[in-house]
């Protein structure tokens, strides 16, 4: 393409990359933008199908995923578009997408994102007792290999298993480790520990007519108020609770230091490998 219609591409495709977290609605436009003028480039595609699915147009990214599949050949998408056939209710295709992509025995980050649609899966299809045992069977089988961000993302999905199978106990814990590895904020993991601990800060921006001049706190700020939330309950209803429990009955926790261990590694002989990041 001539420079002037490369700066031009190159402009939308800066735009949508800086928008696509804050508004990845206005991310989209660009992206769309710079497929019009070079509906060709790989590069182009995978803005599109990225914003699309930022957008959670799920259709919209799929179709563009396969598009970049084609042309490039790869695989890299696979896990993103598993995803969208999920988000869009067709299961079997999902779980179709998700056995091609452990066919290539992918690198430990798109293990993890393919797991984590299996689950997704399976969770919403009512199988929560097998959901929880993918989750924790691969996180016995990660350890500590691959980036911190994957395995944060692991132990986040499995966490929030936990919480909405009644298990809110382990699910802190594991929230705590998903949040020690997340240096980043990629998932709101602290967030949800503080949750579940009952911790609940409120503020009023409001003013108050009947305060008084001179006092030096800030006006509306009401203190943080601690509210103990009580859970009970089994591993969820229209499950089988025996099977669910004996998905967790071996379950060694992480450490309050949230650097994550092997399962059942940990278990047996206490040891860990070094962090391989």
């Amino acid at each position: 393409m001539s420079p002037e219609k490369a700066e031009i591409v190159g402009g939308h495709l800066l735009m949508a990359g800086r928008l696509i977290d804050a508004d990845p609605a206005d991310a989209h436009q660009h992206a769309l933008a710079a497929k019009h003028a070079a509906s060709r480039l790989p590069i182009v595609r995978e803005a599109v199908g990225e914003t699309a699915y930022a957008s959670a147009s799920y259709a919209e990214a799929l179709a563009e995923f396969r598009a970049l599949r084609r042309m490039t050949g790869t695989d890299e998408y696979v896990p993103a578009m598993a995803d969208c056939e999920r988000a869009l209710g067709r299961y079997q295709a999902a779980l179709k997408l998700v056995r091609e992509g452990l066919a290539t025995e992918p690198e430990v980050p798109a293990m993890v994102e393919l797991r984590l649609v299996e689950a997704g899966v399976r969770a919403e299809t009512g199988q929560l007792a097998e959901a929880l045992r993918l989750l924790q069977a691969e996180i016995e089988a990660t350890g500590q290999r691959g980036p911190r961000v994957a395995r944060a993302r692991l132990r986040y999905a499995y966490a929030d298993l936990l919480e909405n199978s009644g298990q809110v106990e382990a699910a802190e814990r594991w929230f705590e480790a998903a949040a020690g590895l997340d240096q980043d904020d990629a998932t709101d993991a602290a967030d949800r520990v503080a949750r579940l601990r009952g911790v609940v800060i409120e503020f009023d921006d409001s003013e108050d007519d009947d305060f008084e001049e001179g006092n030096s706190e800030a006006d509306g700020l009401e203190d943080a108020s601690l509210e103990d939330d009580s859970y009970e309950g089994d591993l969820g209803q229209g499950n089988d609770s025996s099977t669910q429990e004996s998905v967790v009955a071996d379950l060694v926790e992480p450490e309050a230091v949230v650097e994550d261990t092997v399962l059942t590694d940990a278990a047996s002989d206490g040891s860990a490998d070094g962090d391989e990041d």
